[in-house]
């Protein structure tokens, strides 16, 4: 009898050293283009990773920060990417063009794009910017954006002067290089202006005549909306940033974990700036506010014609 408990008892060890020698089953990898390099912007993506929703949900994701930021919807249209952290405008206008995306989420879903002064400067309304310098990052959307709001005050955009300022928004501010600047991210250079020590005022592009519209959005190639992946992605989305939103401190410090380089006073308090302003249904989407901000960019010449909403406006159910 004990010799046959022997027998039992190595053939038990031996069939769980056989199981163990198995493979686990892998997550399946799914990487996500970014449109900048990592910051609170990201926060639901970043939480999904390190607290385990996107594992929950069996996927294996890689975040990628692009060398060029406008590269990542073109790469993910070609094939060469999984999903592109990309804006709502800039979809528009990328199908307008031709390019095979589709809008399947929503990250941060209100503008964040504002027009900045200095807070104690000579610029108290947007009127009084006729005659003035503004400067500028990106032309087309914003050179747009700039003459709607200006307009609504009874400024021409041809008697103001547009000055290229390369990125440097805040610093050309308060360097008194321009009077105002377009472009500027409400819970980004508000806060580094206030740490400089040169407070900022900003107009809302949004409460100025420009419609509203979803600032990042998740992207992926038309052909690829009925993948899986896309809606695990999605739902472990949702789960991450209700996470964020009731434990914004724990999640902070998963942020900064997985980011060390980014603990500093700027990044915290754009963390708690940009909390209000994420999507907690990703997934969900509001057709009419697509079609009239593609009516508005029709209106403003930033494209030739307004594809159909169905052909890169998706919800995955």
């Amino acid at each position: 009898m004990s010799r046959l408990k022997s027998i039992l008892s190595a053939a038990t060890i031996g069939a769980s050293l056989a199981l163990a020698a198995l493979p686990a089953h892998a997550n399946e990898k799914l990487t996500i283009l970014l449109d900048w390099f990592v910051n609170p912007d990201h926060a639901p993506l970043i939480v999904a990773k390190e607290k385990g929703f996107f594992a929950k949900h069996g996927l294996d994701v890689e975040l990628i920060e692009p060398a060029d930021p406008s590269a990542p919807p073109r790469l993910v249209a070609a094939g060469q990417g999984d999903v592109a952290v990309n804006y709502q405008p800039q979809l528009h206008v990328q199908v307008a063009q031709g390019l095979p995306l589709t809008r399947i989420g929503t990250l941060v879903a209100t503008p964040l794009n504002a027009l900045v002064v200095l807070k104690n400067g000579p610029i108290k309304e947007i009127s009084d910017l006729k005659g003035k310098k503004i400067g500028y990052s990106l032309a087309g959307f914003e050179d747009a954006v700039l003459g709607t709001m200006l307009k609504s005050h009874g400024v021409d955009i041809n008697s103001v002067e547009l000055v290229n300022v390369n990125f440097s928004l805040s610093p050309s501010l308060y360097s008194g290089q321009v009077d105002a600047v377009i472009g500027a991210y409400r819970n980004f250079e508000l806060n580094q202006m206030d740490i400089a020590g040169k407070p900022g005022k900003a107009f809302y592009v949004e409460e100025e005549g420009v419609p509203p519209y979803d600032e990042l959005i998740l992207t992926v190639r038309k052909d690829h909306v009925n993948d899986p992946r896309m809606k695990k992605m999605l739902d472990a989305l949702e789960e991450a940033t209700q996470y964020l939103i009731n434990h914004p401190d724990d999640s902070w410090k998963a942020f900064i974990a997985a980011y060390p380089n980014l603990d500093d006073e700027l990044n915290k308090r754009a963390w708690a700036d940009t909390l209000p302003r994420f999507a907690l249904r990703p997934a969900a989407v509001d057709r009419g506010r697509y079609a009239r901000f593609a009516q508005y960019l029709l209106d403003e010449g930033i494209i030739d014609h307004t594809p159909d909403l169905d052909s890169y406006v998706d919800v995955i159910e």
